[in-house]
């Protein structure tokens, strides 16, 4: 399988009725606007997971680490908002990958 995009839904002040998708193995990938989007990822499993937002880019020729978060089992995590200079890939996206994806769902968000 490949990165797969998550398409971003907006959330309104009328409301919205969110889906989730399935993690996916190798990853995903999210339009960026540095501002107002983020990802929500729900562990379902017996297990801790690791999500990792990569980061590109290099601050004084010095590798910006990877932003790694916890998600421990049967808990969520709202990740973001995602800095365009440090997060954003050559594509304007963001790329978010998972340790374990069995029973992980996920869904990116933007407030509008």
């Amino acid at each position: 399988m490949a990165r797969t995009a998550l398409t971003i839904q907006s959330i309104v002040r009328t409301g919205l009725n969110p889906t989730y998708t399935s993690a996916n193995a190798d990853g995903h990938s999210v339009v960026n606007d540095g501002k107002k989007t983020f990802v929500h990822v729900k562990n379902g499993s017996a297990s801790s997971i690791n999500v990792t937002i990569q980061t590109p880019n290099t601050v004084d020729d010095l590798a910006v680490s990877d932003r790694v978060v916890a998600v421990p089992a049967g808990a969520e995590r709202l990740i973001g908002p995602f800095p365009v200079e440090t997060y954003s890939q050559s594509d304007g996206a963001v790329y978010v990958d998972f340790s374990a994806v069995t029973t992980v769902t996920c869904a990116a968000f933007k407030v509008s």
